[in-house]
């Protein structure tokens, strides 16, 4: 990101992410601290970024590949497959709605609890379901992929000369 940002390259986003880990088992490997820095990079930006959802795009993970959110990229848009969602969808049941599924006493009757929310999930998280509230941009045929991305990158003024660098220096990582 902060190497395309300092050319004034464009960037594209192709997002199918689950998201990152979160636990005292991620947090031994710093992961928290290292995705962070791709929120301070992508909100730094200031080159387009157009963000495409292919297929998941769930929590701060999607969020960091699409420049900070949903609504901070030039355009975001998805096909068809495009998932969405907090956290990965059974992991969120299992979290969110522990208390209720642990007041259940049956077993089968607690599934069956789980897999309901689940597909509840599922129907709210798809890709038409946030368009219609416009988190996204619009839902696109896979086919006209190119033509968005064509269209942003048409659309894109040309940055202005400069004289002295953009950026002081590109985190090394």
């Amino acid at each position: 990101m902060q190497l395309c940002d300092a050319f004034d390259i464009p960037l594209l986003s192709l997002c199918d992410t689950p998201g990152f880990m979160v636990g005292p088992e991620a947090e031994k490997t710093a992961i928290v601290r290292h995705v962070a820095r791709m929120f301070v990079t992508g909100a730094s930006l200031t080159v387009p970024l157009f963000g495409i959802v292919l297929r998941k795009g769930y929590g701060l993970g999607a969020q960091s590949m699409i420049g900070g959110g949903f609504h901070a990229s030039f355009f975001t848009v998805a096909w068809p497959t495009g998932e969405f969602g907090g956290m990965g969808l059974e992991g969120y049941v299992r979290l969110g709605f522990r208390k209720e599924m642990e007041a259940i006493d049956d077993p089968a009757e607690r599934e069956e609890y789980y897999q309901a929310k689940v597909a509840e999930l599922y129907a709210n998280g798809k890709a038409v379901s946030i368009a219609s509230v416009l988190e996204i941009d619009e839902v696109i045929d896979p086919a006209e992929t190119r033509h968005w991305i064509m269209s942003g990158l048409r659309s894109v003024p040309k940055p202005e000369a400069r004289t002295t660098k953009k950026r002081p220096c590109i985190d090394a990582w």
